[in-house]
């Protein structure tokens, strides 16, 4: 069985190994990796997208257990959001919260089964090695309004690597997506330093942008 932490989480070879793996973790992902490591990034991104105007409805991609949830309804956000998650038990950690207005399993780099309603579109930790890459990016947008405002966490050792970079920018250049803005934050607290050098100092772009 493949030890859940994170070095597995971004390693997995497969989808099926990052379920298998999240089933595994998710009874004591907060408990474990988020308070021992001062997991930081979905404070980041809730802050970035409260900042730059971000209204509901909002659909959370890879909610998790509701980490960004919690962080939006800590500043203030009453707005209604939806979660989404590749694996089940974490949806039901996050359905324990109440923060959610509906919750669904998909698989985020296909075709969703959402109707095109949301103003807002997150992500904290979903954009990393082991998970998902760019190609989510067409499925986000056919669900997101027309000026819809996006905060996507997205992992430095991927930025280049998956082809982030140029794949926001070709969007930007097709018209499809406009006011692009980059804000770099340190994913882990300084707790981290002690328990894993390796990904301690670690570092993500929140993307900013609209959907046109």
């Amino acid at each position: 069985m493949t030890k859940p932490d994170l070095t597995a989480a971004l390693t997995s070879p497969s989808a099926d190994a990052t379920l298998r793996l999240y089933r595994d973790w998710a009874a004591s992902y907060e408990t474990g990796f988020v308070a021992e490591m001062q997991y930081r990034l979905p404070g980041h991104v809730a802050a970035a997208f409260v900042a730059a105007g971000g209204r509901g409805p909002v659909l959370d991609v890879g909610a998790g257990t509701g980490l960004l949830a919690e962080n939006l309804r800590a500043l203030g956000f009453t707005d209604e959001i939806d979660g989404l998650d590749f694996s089940p038990e974490m949806l039901e950690r996050a359905a324990e919260k109440r923060l959610y207005h509906a919750l669904f399993r998909a698989d985020v780099t296909q075709s969703l089964p959402l109707t095109r309603r949301y103003n807002g579109v997150t992500s904290s930790g979903t954009f990393t090695a082991g998970h998902v890459g760019p190609e989510a990016f067409g499925p986000l947008l056919a669900v997101a309004n027309p000026g819809a405002q996006f905060a996507l966490s997205i992992n430095e050792r991927v930025w280049t690597a998956q082809g982030f970079d140029w794949v926001l920018a070709d969007l930007q250049q097709q018209g499809r997506i406009a006011d692009l803005q980059l804000i770099e934050v340190q994913v882990y607290g300084e707790a981290a330093q002690r328990l894993d050098a390796e990904h301690a100092n670690d570092h993500a772009q929140v993307a900013l942008f609209r959907a046109v």
